[in-house]
C-alpha cells in the first residue's frame, strides 16, 4: 500500500492540520516552533517500525488533556489514506464492494491504541432506508436546539454563553446539511465526535447545556445504529489492512552515534523507560547497532570479561579457564570484524558519496567505531569524523535494522535531516532522497533552502501557526505572507529559488564585480536602457555581484570565475575607499590583470565619483525630492553637477533635519532604477548616454 495523504488531529500543538498530500518526497517547511515535528510523530505512531508508543503526558494536547484521558477511545490523532494497489481485489471480495471503491482505504488510530478502517470512495451503504433515518435525526436536532436556546445561563456573554451559542450554530448547520444527503454511519460518528468536542472542557460538564447535548448524542447513537456498514459483516478486513500497512521509520539527529560507547551504561539505558527525548533517541540507535552486530550489549560485555572480572577469588587460574576467556574474546573479535565488514559493504552500496570502511572494536567495557576511507586510509574514531557522516551512518542503521527487509515499502520520516551537513552535502542529500524514493516514500522537515528542490516546489508543504495558536499545513507556500510572523517558511522557499536562479545565471553569464547593492540597481538600469535601443549587444548576460572591500572582492572574483576564464572586471568608485580597494587588488589577485579594475572617474568625468554619479544629478534630484517631500528646500534647488552626489545629499539632509537611515543609498537606487525604466533612455542627454556606452563597451570587450 502507498500513502497518499494524512490528517493530524488532537495531537500536541495540532488541533486539525488540514489534509497533507504526500508525494514520493515531501518536504514540510516552517520556522522553529511551527510544529513540524508534531506532524511527523503521529504519522510514525500510526504503524511504527519499532517504538512509537502513545505517551499521554507528551502526546495529548494540554488544552484537552482531561477530556482525552477520560475517553481516549473517542479521539483520533492520525488519519491516513492509502492506495491499496494489488490488495484492492482481495478487499473488494471481502467487503463486497467494487475494486474501484476498495482502491483507497482510510486508516485511523485513536489514543487508546485502537484502529478503524474505512473506504473513502464508498458511499454510505445502509441496511435501513437512510431517508427514514434523516428526518428522525433532524427532528432530534431541532428539539435539542430549541431546548438549549431556552436555557438561561445567567452569563450569556461569559464562557458558558459562548459555548451555548457555538453549539446552537453548529446544530443548525448539521440540520441543514442533513436536508441535502442521507446520513452515513461514518458521518454520524463524525457528528457525534464533533458534539463531544464542543462540550469537552471539564468546567462545562455540570451545566444544563451539557446534559442536553448528552441526551442528543444518546438518541443519535440509537438511531444511527440502524445504519449498517459493509465492514460489519466483512471478515478480518481491518486485520488484512493493518498487516499490509507500510511501516513508518522515524529518525532525528538526536540519535547520532558516538564513537566510544560505555557498555555498562548502554545495558542500563536500554532497560530504562524514563529517558528524555535525546537520551531515548540515542539509546534507540544503540539498540539498532547491537542488533546489527548480532549480539546484546550485555553479551558483548560478558564475552570481553577477563579473569579478574570472571573470578573474584585470588586462586591461581587453570589453563582451561584461561583458554575459555581467550576463546570468548576471540569469538567477540571475530563477530565484530564480521559485522564491520558487512556494514562497510552495505553502506557502500547505499551511499555513493564516499568509500568508507568501518571497524568495530570492543576493549573491556568500551565499544568503539573506527572509520577510514580511500582519501584518508588511517583509521580515526567516528566522533572525530564529520557530524554529517555520523548522521548518515546512524540513520542508515536505524533504517536498515528497523525496517527488517520491509524497507522497500517503509515510509521514512526524517526530522531536520542534514542540519550539520555542508550546504553542498545538503544538496547531495536532497538528490539522495530522490533515488531512495524509488523504493520508499520520504517525508522530512526542514528550514534549509539547500534541502528544498526549487524545481520541485510542488512537493513542499508550508507548516505554520494559525491564529488560534495551533499547527496547520498547506500547499500554498505564500499563505500568510502579509503576516510578518508567517513569512519564515516563504523566505526559505525564496532563498531556494534564488540559489537555483543564481546557479543558472552564473553558469552562462559574464559577472562584473561592484562595491555595493546600490551599484547593482544603477548599472542594471543602464544596461537595460542601452540594450533596449541597441546601443550594446552583449553576447552573455551581464550580472553585477556586490563585494565590499578588497578581501571580499577577491573571494567573490574567485567564486564567479569559471575554469580557464579571465578574472571578472571590477568597477570601483573614485573615493578614497575605492582607490584603496583598487590598489590592494592590483597588488594582489589582479596583479597581472590591472586593466580589469575600472574606476567610475573615467566615465563620470570628475574625481572622487561613485556609480551614482553615472546618473545626471538632475535626474537623481527628482527621486530624492519625491522620497523626502517634507523639506523646506528641495534637493533640486541646491544640487550641482560635476560633484559627487552622495556627499551633496548628506550635506543637504543635515540642513533640512532629514535623518538618513542605514540603507538609504539602496532605497534611492531602487527608486532611480524604477523611474529610469519608466521614462526611458530619451530622458537622458546624449553626453550621458555616450559615457554609459563607453563604460559598457569596456565591460563587454574581449575577455582575455
Amino acid at each position: 500500500m502507498r500513502l497518499t495523504r494524512f490528517l493530524v488531529t488532537n495531537f500536541r500543538s495540532v488541533e486539525n492540520s488540514d489534509w497533507v498530500d504526500v508525494d514520493n518526497v515531501t518536504a514540510l517547511i516552517g520556522v522553529n516552533e511551527s510544529g513540524k515535528t508534531n506532524l511527523l510523530v503521529p504519522l510514525w505512531k500510526l504503524n511504527p517500525a519499532t517504538g512509537g508508543e502513545i505517551e499521554p503526558a507528551s502526546d495529548y494536547p494540554k488544552k484537552h488533556f482531561g477530556a482525552i484521558r477520560q475517553a481516549p477511545q473517542n479521539y483520533c490523532f492520525i488519519t491516513a489514506e492509502f492506495d491499496t494497489g494489488p490488495l484492492a481485489s482481495e478487499l473488494s471480495h471481502k467487503v463486497g464492494i467494487t475494486p474501484e471503491e476498495a482502491a483507497l482505504v482510510s486508516v485511523k488510530r485513536y489514543f487508546n491504541g485502537e484502529y478503524s478502517v474505512s473506504f473513502p470512495r464508498l458511499e454510505g451503504i445502509t441496511a435501513a432506508d437512510a431517508s427514514d433515518v434523516n428526518p428522525e435525526v433532524r427532528n432530534l436536532i431541532v428539539a435539542a436546539a430549541r431546548s438549549i436556546a431556552d436555557l438561561a445561563t445567567g452569563q450569556e456573554e461569559g464562557q458558558e454563553g459562548g459555548v451555548k451559542n457555538a453549539i446552537l450554530v453548529r446544530l443548525n448547520e448539521m440540520h441543514d446539511a442533513l436536508a441535502e444527503r442521507p446520513l452515513s454511519r461514518g458521518e454520524a460518528a463524525e457528528l457525534k465526535q464533533e458534539l463531544r468536542s464542543l462540550i469537552q472542557d471539564p468546567d462545562e460538564r455540570s451545566s444544563r447545556i451539557y446534559d442536553r447535548v448528552i441526551e442528543l448524542l444518546d438518541a443519535i447513537e440509537l438511531i444511527t445504529s440502524k445504519i449498517a456498514s459493509p465492514l460489519e459483516t466483512a471478515e478480518d478486513v481491518t486485520d488484512t489492512v493493518l498487516k499490509t500497512l507500510p511501516k513508518f521509520v522515524y529518525y532525528s539527529e538526536f540519535g547520532n552515534l558516538d564513537s566510544e560507547i560505555y557498555l555498562p551504561h548502554v545495558v542500563q539505558n536500554l532497560q530504562r523507560t524514563d529517558l528524555g527525548p535525546k537520551e531515548a533517541a540515542k539509546a534507540r540507535t544503540l539498540r539498532v547497532l547491537f542488533r546489527f552486530v548480532g549480539l546484546e550489549p550485555g553479551e558483548i560485555l560478558k564475552l570481553g570479561q577477563d579473569m579478574r572480572d570472571s573470578h573474584n577469588n585470588q586462586r591461581e587460574h587453570t589453563q582451561e579457564e584461561i583458554s575459555e576467556v581467550a576463546l570468548k574474546k576471540r569469538e567477540r573479535s571475530i563477530l565484530l570484524q564480521s559485522a564491520g565488514a558487512v556494514l562497510t559493504e552495505k553502506f557502500r552500496n547505499w551511499w555513493k558519496q564516499g568509500d568508507y570502511k568501518f571497524r568495530f572494536e570492543a576493549d573491556g567495557s568500551h565499544f568503539r567505531i573506527w572509520v577510514s576511507d580511500d582519501r584518508r586510509p588511517e583509521e580515526v574514531e567516528l566522533e572525530s569524523r564529520s557530524t554529517g557522516l555520523q548522521w548518515f551512518l546512524s540513520f542508515y542503521l536505524v533504517f536498515l535494522v528497523e525496517s527488517e527487509g520491509e524497507h522497500q515499502s517503509a515510509v521514512l520520516l526524517l526530522d531536520e535531516p542534514g542540519l550539520s551537513l555542508h550546504p553542498l552535502a545538503q544538496r547531495n542529500l536532497s538528490a539522495f532522497f530522490d533515488n531512495l524514493a524509488n523504493f520508499n516514500r520520504i517525508l522530512y522537515t526542514t528550514h534549509s533552502p539547500f534541502l528544498i528542490d526549487a524545481e520541485h516546489l510542488g512537493r513542499a508543504r508550508k507548516v505554520y501557526v494559525s491564529e488560534n495558536g495551533t499547527t496547520k499545513a498547506t500547499p500554498d507556500l505564500r499563505h500568510g505572507e502579509k503576516d510578518p510572523r508567517q513569512t519564515g517558511a516563504a523566505y526559505v522557499v525564496h532563498s531556494a529559488l534564488n540559489l537555483n536562479i543564481a546557479e543558472s545565471l552564473l553558469s552562462g553569464c559574464q559577472p562584473v564585480i561592484v562595491q555595493g547593492s546600490s551599484d547593482q540597481y544603477y548599472l542594471s538600469a543602464i544596461k537595460t536602457l542601452l540594450i533596449g535601443v541597441g546601443k550594446i549587444m552583449p553576447k552573455r548576460e551581464l550580472v553585477f555581484a556586490p563585494s565590499g572591500g578588497s578581501k571580499t572582492a577577491e573571494v567573490v572574483a574567485s567564486i564567479v570565475t569559471g575554469r580557464d576564464e579571465p578574472l571578472p572586471k571590477i568597477i570601483l568608485g573614485g573615493s578614497e575607499i575605492g582607490k584603496r580597494t583598487g590598489q590592494e587588488l592590483k597588488s594582489g589577485l589582479y596583479q597581472t590583470a590591472q586593466d580589469r579594475v575600472l574606476s567610475t572617474d573615467a566615465y563620470a568625468g570628475y574625481a572622487a565619483s561613485e556609480v551614482e554619479d553615472l546618473i545626471p544629478v538632475s535626474f537623481v534630484s527628482q527621486v530624492i525630492d519625491r522620497w523626502e517631500r517634507n523639506t523646506e528646500i528641495p534637493f533640486a534647488d541646491v544640487a550641482v553637477g560635476g560633484k559627487p552626489i552622495v556627499a551633496q545629499v548628506e550635506a543637504w539632509a543635515k540642513t533640512q533635519g532629514v535623518t538618513l537611515r542605514d540603507g538609504w543609498k539602496v532605497e534611492v537606487a531602487k527608486r532611480t532604477k524604477e523611474l529610469a525604466l519608466k521614462k526611458g533612455i530619451s530622458s537622458f542627454d546624449h553626453a550621458t548616454v555616450a559615457r554609459w556606452v563607453k563604460l559598457f563597451q569596456e565591460l563587454i570587450a574581449a575577455r582575455s
